[in-house]
């Protein structure tokens, strides 16, 4: 939650400052991305939901998000989002393996594995701001 409070309030502060989505190719590009994730994981979601495989669902969501981070370091200019998008990936990929492993719902590992790391990278984040 503090990570949480500081970031809305960096972002409060410094709402008029530059960003890389002010040009607009970039944004142009970010929102192809954007769009093109948000279809294709809805897709496969409503296949694996229709092919009776619920369980998979948010590993895909998971892997479908991890991908997108490799097309968000040229649009960010950020070689550290290839660790976050690798980290998301291996957690989708490994996600059902391990919940049969200890009898929990595959969307447990995947929430609990995806939501240490995106902290982690909020956190990472921060300190890379406050030490710049």
């Amino acid at each position: 939650m503090l990570v949480c409070l500081i970031g809305v309030y960096l972002s409060v502060v410094h709402w008029d400052a530059a960003t890389t989505l002010a040009e607009m190719n970039t944004f142009t590009s970010y929102l192809i991305v954007f769009y093109t994730e948000f279809f294709v994981a809805g897709i496969g979601s409503f296949l694996l939901i229709r092919s009776t495989k619920r369980d998979y669902v948010s590993p895909w969501i998971a892997l479908i998000v991890g991908t997108h981070f490799f097309f968000l370091v040229n649009i960010f200019k950020d070689t550290s989002l290839y660790v976050l998008a690798i980290l998301m990936i291996v957690i989708a990929v490994l996600s059902p393996w391990l919940s049969r492993k200890v009898k929990v719902a595959s969307s447990a590992i995947t929430g609990i594995g995806s939501g240490t790391v995106l902290f982690c990278f909020a956190i990472l984040g921060l300190l890379r701001y406050l030490l710049s």
